[in-house]
């Protein structure tokens, strides 16, 4: 078998699909988590495999896979990876496994059903980062949005559950809504003739990348796929759904919508090379919109009292930096942007699992009923103080050389960015630390408190792996640099040197 040819990344897609079917069928709770545990290891070692295969040394796309799809409208299965978005494919995979872990007893009804939903989010997600063609990129966005339905509003913890699960689903579907309108207009001004006197539209990312729209389109298109992805990012003012989900729905989803960030891939993938022009006129308005972000998500997460609350603000204000770096429009603003998004999925879904791990045990994550946690529960006291620290930026941990890049990139770029960037900084230590004060340290004020077991061996493992990454990233940080490295070089030229089109050069528009 060639590995080259052979269809890796459809397999990638395939497996948690198929695997989603089998345990939801399976008719039996402990066959069902079973299977989905043993699909999603081996969707974890296929996507190692697929890391080890990518040659960092292109800037390219790579494993290619094209058939057609739909002929008339020109619609492709294509998929692709570069160095932007092949790192988010075992990270994908890890946090589900990370998910399935921390769901295997806390689940008491229609488990085959959770599972089977877990798995058939993980595949429609690695589909997102795996699409070159706009179709199937937005056939696979809004598969996403099911299973997110489906695991907040059966599973979760809060009495509004099934509310904030409609929440979501109505502003994906505006966001999606907007997403459809971008991709109809960018195939249709890309079009070219074909027989019979009609239009042969074009989908296909690489062909699009290739032949851009005119400068006169591109900030309509620009600003409806930014409002699109702004909405799952989320930006201010689309971000209450966040906060809603993380209060509502089980630790699981909370800890996979703070982890991946797919709205921010979306802008990094689509947005910005799709309309360069644009990109470039309007990158203040994406970098303001990042700094209200930033600074609106710390302030308020100063003054949260519950801990989920608390971290699905924190991943706002982070979300903030990230795009402030994108808007940067430099070396060190992109792949800063990059690794905290790496480091999303797991800094924040790892605090999001420590903060279930609380839940389940005392019923509760807010301040009042906590106090001297570390004094009964040392040793996931000391996982919560190293992921605390890596999402504050603490050298030593993958946090630092992630924001330091973000904040040289934006000072470089816009000095007043770069300085709203050092305040976040500042606040996200505050309300981290204010927090751990009341929550960890002090007297222990209940008597379940006291009575609480600490970490469990199988929540030791799921901590375990994240912890290793925080720390070697953050003394090694060159492992992931290196990967995007020509893949960001080439994303920046691709939207610093585009060519001028006037709309009377596009080749079947009159």
């Amino acid at each position: 078998m060639n590995p080259v040819n052979f269809p890796l990344l459809s397999l990638l897609v395939l497996v948690p699909l198929a695997g989603a079917l089998t345990a939801g069928f399976s008719g039996h709770e402990t066959r069902a988590r079973t299977i989905a545990l043993i699909v999603a290891v081996f969707e974890l070692l296929l996507s190692l495999f697929l890391l080890y295969r990518f040659d960092p040394g292109n800037g390219d796309f790579q494993f290619i896979e094209r058939h057609v799809w739909i002929p008339s409208l020109n619609v492709e299965y294509l998929l692709g990876i570069d160095g932007i978005s092949v790192l988010f494919l075992p990270m994908t995979a890890f946090v589900t496994v990370m998910a399935i872990g921390a769901a295997w007893n806390s689940i008491q009804h229609l488990q085959p059903f959770h599972y089977a939903m877990l798995l058939a989010l993980e595949g429609a997600t690695i589909g997102v980062f795996c699409a070159l063609d706009l179709v199937l990129f937005f056939w696979f966005w809004e598969l996403t949005a099911p299973p997110v339905f489906f695991l907040i509003g059966l599973w979760g913890i809060g009495p509004q559950r099934r509310m904030a699960a409609i929440k979501y689903i109505l502003f994906m579907l505006f966001g999606g809504a907007a997403l459809l309108m971008a991709v109809v207009m960018l195939a249709l001004y890309s079009a070219t003739p074909s027989g019979n006197d009609g239009i042969q539209l074009v989908f296909s990312l690489p062909a699009l990348l290739g032949k851009p729209v005119p400068d006169q389109l591109q900030g309509t298109i620009f600003l409806l796929l930014l409002l699109g992805f702004a909405v799952k990012t989320p930006l201010i003012p689309f971000h209450t759904w966040l906060p809603t989900v993380a209060m509502e729905g089980s630790p699981q989803i909370a800890a996979l919508l703070t982890g991946l960030k797919l709205g921010a891939y979306g802008i990094i993938r689509f947005t910005m090379p799709l309309a360069p022009s644009a990109a470039i006129e309007f990158s203040w308005v994406l970098g303001v919109a990042g700094a209200i972000t930033l600074l609106y998500g710390a302030l308020i997460a100063l003054y949260q009292t519950n801990l989920r609350r608390l971290l699905a603000y924190a991943s706002i204000s982070h979300i903030g930096l990230v795009i402030t770096g994108i808007a940067s429009l430099n070396m060190q603003g992109i792949q800063g942007a990059i690794f905290q998004l790496f480091n999303f999925t797991f800094i924040a879904a790892a605090l999001m699992f420590i903060a279930g791990f609380i839940q389940h045990r005392l019923g509760s994550t807010d301040s009042i009923h906590l106090g001297g946690l570390a004094k009964v529960m040392p040793k996931l006291t000391c996982f919560y103080f190293l992921f605390a620290f890596a999402s504050i930026g603490i050298p030593g941990t993958s946090g630092f050389p992630a924001e330091l890049l973000l904040i040289i990139g934006t000072l470089n770029a816009h000095s007043s960015l770069g300085i709203a960037a050092l305040a976040a900084a500042v606040l996200s230590t505050a309300y981290m630390f204010e927090f751990t004060r009341k929550a960890f340290f002090g007297p222990v004020n209940r008597p379940a408190t006291g009575q609480c077991l600490d970490l469990r061996s199988r929540e030791l493992i799921i901590l375990c792996v994240p912890a290793l990454f925080v720390l070697v990233l953050g003394l090694c940080p060159n492992l992931l640099l290196h990967t995007q490295q020509k893949a960001t070089e080439a994303w920046l030229t691709r939207i610093l040197e585009q060519p001028i089109i006037k709309t009377d050069e596009v080749a079947g528009i009159n």
